[in-house]
This record gives structure tokens, sequence and C-alpha cells, in this order.
């Protein structure tokens, strides 16, 4: 398997402004996480993961902490406890994948991987 590619991460100068604007423009959009719809569910997760991801301004623990939340916001949603195993070890590269998308807005790629986090949580709850 090659290198897994890296990701930029923000100037600690600027974590405070971008955390702000993540609140502003995500957190309260997305939490508490009570929609409806999978499909919603699925998209706030998404969006939120990648989002936190790209403001952590660490090598190591963005996706703990993104992992944290999503489980959270899944918790909200009546969901079991996710099981972020596909998105280590193999999958990684997938995750590694989706969080670039995420630098243009493009949340798809992350919103599949949910829906099978989901689907396997599920299963094994």
């Amino acid at each position: 398997m090659g290198a897994t590619p890296s990701l930029p991460f923000a100037a600690a100068a600027q974590v405070p402004v971008l955390m702000d604007q993540f609140e502003r423009d995500v957190l309260r959009r997305y939490t508490p996480c009570t929609f409806a719809d999978r499909a919603d569910v699925v998209h706030a997760l998404a969006e939120t993961h990648v989002e936190l991801v790209l403001i952590h301004p660490f090598r190591d623990g963005n996706g703990r902490l993104a992992r944290v939340l999503s489980s959270l916001m899944a918790l909200q949603a009546g969901l079991p406890l996710l099981d972020f195993s596909l998105m280590a070890g193999t999958g990684k590269t997938a995750y590694i994948a989706a969080i670039h998308a995420g630098l243009d807005k493009h949340y798809a790629p992350m919103e599949r991987l949910f829906g099978k986090v989901i689907e396997q949580s599920r299963s094994a709850s």
C-alpha cells in the first residue's frame, strides 16, 4: 500500500476564528442532530466530520476528535454507537480521499463512508 496523502492543517493562529465559523455555520445547523430523514443525518455527520478535521491543527488526533463528535451526533439521531473500523486499515485511503474532497465542500464521498459505517454499526448492535 502506498503512502497516505497528507492533509493541509489550519495554522494555529487561525484556529479560534475557524472554530467560531465552524460553530456558527456547521454546529448550529446540525446539532442537536435530530433529523428524521436518514440522508439528512448522513449529510450532517459527513459535513461536520470533514470540517472539524480540516480545522484541527495537529497531525495526530484529528480523526479521533471528529469521531467522538460524530458518535455523539449519531446517538442524538437515535443511531447506535458508530463502528468506524471501515475507516481504518485499508479503508483509510478512502477516508483520506473523502477528507480531500471536503476541501471543495464535496461531501458525497464522506456521506458514502458514513452510510456504510451506520449500516455496519446497526448490524453489530
